[in-house]
């Protein structure tokens, strides 16, 4: 498959996308799983294009530490004069397969979308001890659409939990709602429609309000039955409305898919991302 960026193999894996598009540069953000020396070390990378063929060689953004294992970049916004990331830790200091309960989200700043201040806590639960916030992975930024003031935050607990706020520092818990992993908001007509991640596939709801969900459309898993790279598993879908942009005209999906063994077996390794096209957000094509 052509539309493959970062490919994984035995001792790597790319995973968890998000992109940022200045109108020139795509600006990819990502996990690196790196298990070359027997331990299981992630990263938030980075690497840019500017055509989605060619791109340039991914650097690390955060520290290899296994008691934090900064990663799963959730989207960049645009506020000011500066750029957000958002992203959570991933803690297995003892040996853990998966995170443990001290994984929190985070935000980084950047001025270029090149150089990153250290992770700040993201409180998203407000006034709450960080010891009594919980477990919870995966954020996502976006703005409301009816009141360009205020921010929304899901991420991952219970399945997906939102909280918001007016300033990107104070925060007040909304409530959750059933959902999988690895959730993306795309703003679309009148409402979000929440890209999310369950077992296999990419599912879709769609919510005005961030308290009634329905389903959007059956769930995606694009050309999962002829890839051997993505047999495993195809996961974490962060959707680009490009469609008013004159070069491009589409909505881009960009996607994980993992395989030819279940990520049940070992998530660390071969994972790779690529990426798929759409004109209605309904049916999705991709470069062979």
């Amino acid at each position: 498959m052509k539309s493959i960026i970062l490919k994984g193999n035995d001792t790597t894996a790319y995973r968890d996308p998000a992109v940022y598009y200045d109108g020139e540069t795509f600006y990819l953000f990502c996990t690196y799983s790196d298990t070359s020396s027997g331990v299981p070390y992630l990263t938030t990378i980075e690497c840019t294009s500017k055509d989605l063929v060619h791109w340039t060689e991914p650097v690390e953004l955060t520290p290899r530490d296994i008691r934090l294992n900064y990663s799963s970049p959730g989207n960049v916004i645009h506020v000011g004069d500066e750029y957000i990331m958002c992203l959570q830790t991933y803690c297995r200091e003892n040996g853990e397969k998966y995170g443990n309960d001290r994984c929190r989200v985070w935000t980084m700043h950047s001025k270029d979308l090149l150089h990153w201040s250290e992770p700040e806590l993201l409180r998203v639960k407000g006034d709450v001890p960080v010891e009594d916030m919980g477990r919870m992975i995966d954020p996502y930024l976006v703005q409301d659409l009816q009141d360009k003031d205020k921010w929304w935050c899901l991420y991952k607990q219970n399945g997906v939990s939102m909280s918001y706020s007016y300033d990107l520092q104070n925060w007040t818990f909304h409530g959750y709602t059933e959902s999988g992993e690895n959730v993306c908001a795309l703003p679309y007509k009148d409402s979000y429609l929440i890209y999310h991640s369950p077992d296999n596939g990419i599912g879709v709801m769609q919510t005005k309000d961030f308290e009634h969900f329905s389903e959007f459309c059956p769930l995606i898993t694009l050309g999962q039955d002829h890839w051997e790279w993505a047999k495993g598993r195809i996961t974490a879908g962060f959707v680009l409305d490009l469609t008013k942009d004159p070069k491009y005209g589409k909505y881009i999906m960009f996607f994980h898919g993992s395989g030819p063994q279940s990520e049940l077996i070992d998530f660390n390794i071969n994972a790779s991302i690529a990426y798929a096209w759409s004109d209605d957000l309904l049916h999705w094509e991709w470069e062979e």
